[in-house]
């Protein structure tokens, strides 16, 4: 494989631009082709099986683009598929996401940990394992629509949906949110303001993108340079609405909401 490939990384839509923006943060000197599947969105409830299938033909997108890897920029898509895509195209290398419940475990004090995520997400094995394993004081929250609203960029919207959702926790020990959607991040700034003092918020990007890092390094695939990557960005959906959607947020990710 040629170390100046590019990296591919996709979503369900345009969520994974946040993902995208850490990858970028972390390895600039990378060149990523970026592919949302908007046209099939949102994944988060549609059957497993189908998430499945929406994953491997996106995954085929890229790698027959001549990506070098592959991220999974989405929390859903890699509980349903990243196993078997990985076991079916073992010459890849590909990284997935899943909901940051164990580092909130770990930094935790007396509150609760709220998980926002897509029903499809929350039902599947690789997320009750997590649970299993950190999830003691965890609430997993399904949010159905949310990711739509945050496609469609509806910034009232996305706040009256939100206020509904935590109204039951306004007088309740809250420690930490978890937002195990990639859409979620854009949130940041509502939830900052509606949320008490002091609650920490949790997302999976930075992790991930230090562990390209590390896959990378190992297979003799980090591009040598340091700086001056480009990027690349797709649609599954023919409307070019969706792309100037996409180059929005990727300048909106970019100045990077702090966490934690």
């Amino acid at each position: 494989m040629d170390k100046n490939a590019p990296v591919g990384v996709f979503d369900s839509g345009v969520g994974g631009i946040s993902v995208l923006a850490s990858l970028r943060k972390e390895l600039p000197g990378e060149d990523y082709l970026y592919y949302g599947d908007t046209l099939h969105a949102p994944y988060g409830t549609r059957p497993s099986e189908e998430v499945c299938a929406l994953a491997e033909a996106a995954f085929l997108h890229l790698t027959g683009s001549g990506c070098k890897a592959v991220v999974i920029a989405c929390n859903t898509a890699t509980a349903a598929a990243a196993a078997f895509l990985r076991g079916k195209y073992p010459d890849c290398p590909i990284l997935g996401m899943e909901p940051a419940l164990k580092p909130a475990a770990l930094n935790r004090e007396d509150g609760a940990i709220l998980v926002l995520a897509t029903p499809t997400t929350l039902r599947l094995g690789k997320f009750r394992h997590l649970m299993e394993q950190y999830g003691e004081a965890a609430v997993p929250v399904p949010c159905p629509g949310l990711m739509e609203l945050v496609e469609q960029r509806d910034k009232a919207a996305q706040e009256a949906y939100l206020q509904r959702l935590l109204s039951p926790w306004e007088s309740e020990p809250l420690d930490a949110v978890v937002l195990g959607c990639t859409h979620y991040t854009f949130l940041v700034p509502i939830l900052r303001r509606l949320l008490p003092p002091g609650v920490k918020l949790y997302d999976g990007n930075a992790g991930t993108a230090r562990q390209l890092r590390r896959v990378l390094t190992r297979d003799g695939l980090l591009r040598p340079r340091s700086e001056g990557g480009t990027i690349r960005l797709e649609s599954s959906d023919p409307d070019p609405g969706v792309l100037t959607v996409m180059r929005g947020l990727l300048d909106e990710a970019a100045a990077g909401p702090v966490l934690a």
